[in-house]
């Protein structure tokens, strides 16, 4: 049972025209739920899911979700290009771009990110130019998580803030928000990141424009359906990054 499934709510009243992005790849287990509880928590958000030409009909189920309910806030992005978690962010957050958002939210597809957070992640961004969900501050953690992952996770954040001299205690977080000014600097097709290290890069290139970045803690979830996209290539490409970025910074 899905957490949201077992407790009450008050609907959050979305405030500025808010864009939540989500990526996909073989998600087709999820996706309608959690469309199905986004829209019950935050119905003023609009959505977009960025799918990465899943196999597994992802693209259809989503389609399917907005025929049946006759949703308007729910678009689809089905990518033609290279896959990777990056491109699929820089897609989304150009189309929320292109399409006046103020604020634009990014989550996971697979229930790791509890939509139950947004209204916090959401009213934080109100008065901050990104705004992270963190598992790494007081009241934040992680759920079915081994400790070796645990672990893992927590040294690749103290590294990528050693290095890079980063304000946060999640940095690989990608349930985060960002505000439309911070994103119109950045040029999020500007970075050159894919896959999770994608993530360490928009906040390094934030923070480098004076960003104000705050965390809230959340819970992040295991999930309990599909496949993780994690792989050791990805933790690897995600420790060049890092010391390409620390390079950057005594060329500019």
């Amino acid at each position: 049972m899905r957490i949201a499934q077992s407790v009450k709510w008050i609907a959050y009243e979305v405030r500025e025209k808010t864009l939540i992005v989500i990526p996909t790849y073989n998600e087709r287990e999820n996706i309608v739920d959690l469309l199905t509880q986004i829209k019950e928590i935050v119905p003023g958000a609009h959505v977009v899911v960025v799918d990465d030409r899943s196999p597994d009909g992802t693209g259809d189920a989503v389609r399917s979700f907005c025929s049946a309910g006759g949703s308007t806030s729910v678009a689809l992005i089905e990518r033609t290009g290279a896959r990777g978690l990056g491109n699929a962010y820089r897609e989304g957050l150009r189309f929320g771009l292109d399409h006046g958002y103020d604020i634009m939210l990014t989550m996971d597809a697979d229930f790791s990110h509890n939509p139950l957070h947004l209204p916090a992640i959401l009213e934080a961004s109100r008065e901050h130019d990104v705004t992270i969900g963190s598992r790494y501050i007081r009241d934040g953690g992680t759920i079915n998580w081994r400790i070796r992952r645990i672990l893992l996770s927590w040294l690749a954040n103290r590294f990528a803030r050693f290095i890079l001299n980063l304000k946060g205690a999640d940095l690989t977080s990608g349930f985060r928000a960002y505000r439309r000014k911070i994103l119109e600097d950045i040029k999020p097709e500007k970075i050159h990141s894919n896959g999770y290290s994608f993530l360490v890069e928009m906040l390094y290139r934030a923070q480098r424009k004076n960003a104000r970045v705050v965390e809230v803690p959340i819970l992040f979830f295991d999930r309990s359906m599909g496949v993780s996209k994690i792989s050791r290539r990805e933790i690897f490409l995600g420790i060049l990054t890092i010391l390409r970025l620390r390079c950057s910074r005594f060329r500019a």
